[in-house]
């Protein structure tokens, strides 16, 4: 379980990962990258930054590799912002929890839309007896 001082350094480490990859890191590869979360170690040691990229698969692992390629100029930029002792190793993970919920997302629709074609047919068919009896008794 995570202290709120763990917490609030993850939430720092995060803002000011941002901001460096936003305006000091000059590698094109690195592309429109979000830092969707950060894990902190219990003793301050390593940091596991979640990422996520706007594109394709390909441009998302070349984007993390570029990420890691500048990883030693982040963790130095990082450690002249923070006021902590050790400045945590950071490892960069491609996050993957958007794909997975709308992975999700699209198999209840999928079970959505089979209900409402198994509930359709019957209510036809019903239509279908009350109409052929009128038209018997007509």
């Amino acid at each position: 379980m995570s202290s709120i001082k763990q917490k609030r350094l993850e939430g720092i480490i995060r803002k000011d990962i941002s901001d460096i990859i936003q305006f000091e890191v000059k590698d094109a590869d690195v592309g429109f990258v979000t830092i969707t979360d950060v894990e902190v170690s219990n003793d301050h040691s390593y940091a596991k930054v979640y990422v996520s990229f706007l594109g394709k698969n390909a441009r998302a692992q070349a984007g993390l590799k570029a990420l890691n390629r500048a990883k030693g100029f982040i963790r130095s930029a990082l450690s002249q912002r923070l006021s902590i002792r050790r400045t945590p190793e950071l490892t960069f993970v491609l996050d993957t929890t958007e794909e997975h919920g709308r992975h999700i997302d699209e198999i209840i629709a999928s079970l959505h839309e089979d209900e409402t074609e198994i509930e359709a047919p019957e209510e036809t068919t019903e239509v279908t007896e009350e109409e052929t009896e009128e038209e018997t008794d007509a």
